[in-house]
């Protein structure tokens, strides 16, 4: 399907920006990386929205670090290993569980603030993880690590550019020169060009009808990654997050597997607590499992959502005042009742593939955080490793980075001359032409309802045609920037779809029903696309 490198040309009038390290992306991993890499050189971020928007803001049980006497790195790694089954990188996970504790000590350091009591820092457990080391601020983790460090940011003078989204990596042969992008100000195309680039756009969560994701997971790094010929990794491995509030919301509100490890319970229709009977560890087994759990007994029951009891947390309006304040705003009281919840597509376990420093394959592009594959999280991730791993492998990136910075700024001419118009994509001006608007409709509803929580190869095979069709008819409309988001969409959702037809096994976050069970002797391998 993918005959084009970039779906958008330049000229010899496109602004030019120049910076050492170009890092596109503002959540977790950006920032860090930022603040690590500007004692370097020039750092300029790139932010598709506003500097607020992005999944780390919405991350609510915390960050796993073995930080405790009664922990220990190598405890986090079998607990890590365990939930990835079996497709974890064991050096990989190594290099998270070793480092990490000094990494979240310096989010410390930068202003973070976790929850202590007597003066030592709170830790919870969480599903999947035999010790409680899981470091919180309440229920809004995730926003207290950003505001802390956006701050930060702003003391350093990082400039931080809002509403500039990525469209394409910039490449001469294997080594990357910068990046096109989308200013939603200017309503123009502009070149950045950069010694390092180094993308940290998040995931996928937009290209499902259901997600906890904001509105910019749109896939864009995954998509200009793989036509610049970075490898996608492991990408039929797609996270539904158990439970989120069942309400008619496109992006619904993710209540944290925290509820669940301080005593919630899952009941079905009956009132009957049902996860016992799917697992040994009940409502603290992995997230795949306790997913599928409850699909199943939506679909067993012939309903659209299970319910989640807290009741017996006593101390639930202050250990989780954000979700007890959105429940409240969305018509529930959970101190009183039980409250609906479903699954949504929430986090990408696949993603460009990396080496132990971030590097790409391709010289001076990197990725981090959720766009990136680290093989750390296998085919199922550890609840609360995915902001760890953000960091971890931020501050390698900037480690490893050092050596580009000897690397000579290439000229716009040299870009421009490197660049071949014959390799951009055309858009569809056809009589049956589909607009950006309607292809967005059409993915959300083709991936939740046959690449979902559970598969099978004729409903694959039925996403895959829907999608190439879509592809092929796709037109850019009066809405240029949705259009590059949709065509970054189409071609990771083809590639999700792909790899999940190819893997006729079920493990982890991707069930077959077709073939229901594990087959290490085949299956105990990744999938990988290249886009040539």
């Amino acid at each position: 399907m993918i005959t084009t490198r970039y779906i958008a040309g330049i000229g010899e009038d496109t602004p030019v920006y120049t910076t050492d390290f170009l890092i596109i992306g503002s959540g977790i991993a950006g920032l860090f990386t930022a603040l690590k890499a500007c004692n370097l050189g020039q750092v300029t971020v790139l932010t598709k929205k506003k500097v607020e928007d992005s999944n780390t803001g919405l991350a609510q049980g915390g960050i796993a670090a073995a930080v405790h006497e009664e922990d220990s790195p190598f405890l986090h790694l079998e607990d890590t290993l365990e939930a990835g089954a079996g497709l974890c990188d064991p050096a990989a996970v190594n290099v998270l569980v070793t480092e990490g504790p000094d990494r979240v000590r310096e989010l410390m350091t930068i202003g973070a603030r976790f929850d202590t009591v007597n003066g030592t820092v709170r830790l919870t457990r969480e599903a999947a993880h035999s010790k409680a080391r899981i470091l919180h601020a309440a229920d809004a983790t995730g926003e207290a690590i950003r505001r802390a460090l956006v701050q930060k940011c702003r003391e350093k003078s990082i400039p931080i550019l809002e509403d500039h989204c990525l469209i394409d990596i910039l490449t001469a042969g294997k080594r990357c020169e910068g990046a096109l992008v989308y200013d939603a100000k200017q309503r123009q195309k502009v070149v950045f060009l950069a010694r390092a680039v180094i993308i940290c756009t998040g995931g996928a969560g937009q290209l499902y009808k259901y997600t906890t994701n904001p509105d910019i997971a749109t896939a864009d790094g995954l998509g200009a990654g793989f036509r610049a010929g970075c490898e996608l990794t492991d990408m039929e491995f797609v996270q539904f997050h158990p439970a989120v509030l069942a309400t008619a919301e496109p992006r619904r509100f993710l209540i944290s597997e925290a509820v669940r490890g301080e005593g919630g319970i899952l009941l079905n229709e009956r009132g009957e607590r049902f996860m016992p009977a799917y697992h040994p560890m009940a409502e603290l087994a992995p997230r795949d499992v306790v997913a599928r759990a409850i699909w199943s007994e939506m679909i067993k029951n012939g309903i659209d959502h299970v319910y989640l009891d807290m009741r017996s947390i006593s101390n639930l309006t202050e250990r989780f005042p954000n979700i007890y304040k959105n429940c409240l705003a969305r018509g529930f009281n959970p101190t009183r009742e039980v409250i609906p919840v479903s699954p949504a597509a929430h986090y990408m376990m696949g993603g460009i593939r990396t080496d132990l420093n971030g590097g790409t394959g391709i010289f001076g592009l990197y990725s981090c955080g959720e766009a990136a594959c680290t093989g750390v999280h296998g085919a199922n991730r550890l609840a609360s490793n995915s902001l760890l791993e953000g960091i971890v492998f931020g501050q390698r990136i900037v480690n490893n980075a050092e050596e580009i910075l000897w690397k000579n700024k290439v000229s716009f001419e040299e870009v421009l001359q490197a660049f071949d118009q014959d390799w951009v994509l055309v858009p569809y001006n056809g009589s049956d032409c589909v607009t950006p608007g309607q292809a967005l409709q059409a993915i959300k509803e083709t991936m939740w309802e046959y690449v979902g929580i559970v598969r099978d190869e004729s409903s694959l095979k039925k996403a895959g045609s829907i999608i190439e069709d879509l592809y092929a008819r796709l037109t850019m409309g009066e809405d240029e920037l949705l259009y590059y988001q949709v065509v970054n969409m189409l071609i990771t959702a083809r590639v999700i779809t792909q790899a999940a037809l190819w893997r006729r096994e079920s493990r982890g976050a991707h069930f077959r029903s077709d073939y229901p069970v594990p087959d290490d002797l085949i299956w105990l391998k990744h999938i990988s696309f290249l886009a040539y």
